[in-house]
């Protein structure tokens, strides 16, 4: 929930989303959270296409790949508060993000003052 506080968003194309995926194959889940970041770019074995994270799966050693989505990044406002909205999009090819990790490198302006707020950190998880 926003308290005076709106345009929350990640800040620059360097932002760390910190998520766990899901091996859309056999079930597999990775035990620590990856980052994928729209600056970070890998080949995809095989294709001439590249994605934000190219991962071999432990289990069945299924290539997975997922991409962010460049224009899907998207702030939060003051009016969309207790409500869930959509801050970005992965193109998902054989995983699926499961969990998020709110960190560092968030930024958000005050209310009537317009003041802003650089590397707001997210990663207080209580209640959650």
């Amino acid at each position: 929930m926003l308290e005076n506080v709106t345009n929350l968003q990640a800040s620059g194309e360097d932002f760390r989303w910190y998520i766990k995926i899901r091996c859309a194959n056999c079930g597999e889940e990775t035990k620590e959270f990856v980052y994928v970041s729209l600056n970070v770019s890998h080949p995809i074995k095989g294709s001439r296409g590249s994605a934000s994270l190219v991962t071999k799966c432990k289990l069945c050693g299924r290539e997975n790949s997922l991409d962010i989505i460049g224009d899907s990044v998207h702030a939060y406002m003051a009016e969309d508060n207790n409500t869930f909205k959509t801050m970005v999009s992965f193109d998902c090819r054989g995983v699926e993000p499961i969990d998020f990790s709110p960190r560092v490198g968030f930024s958000a302006e005050a209310v009537g003052s317009g003041t802003q707020f650089e590397d707001i950190d997210l990663s207080d998880r209580v209640g959650l």
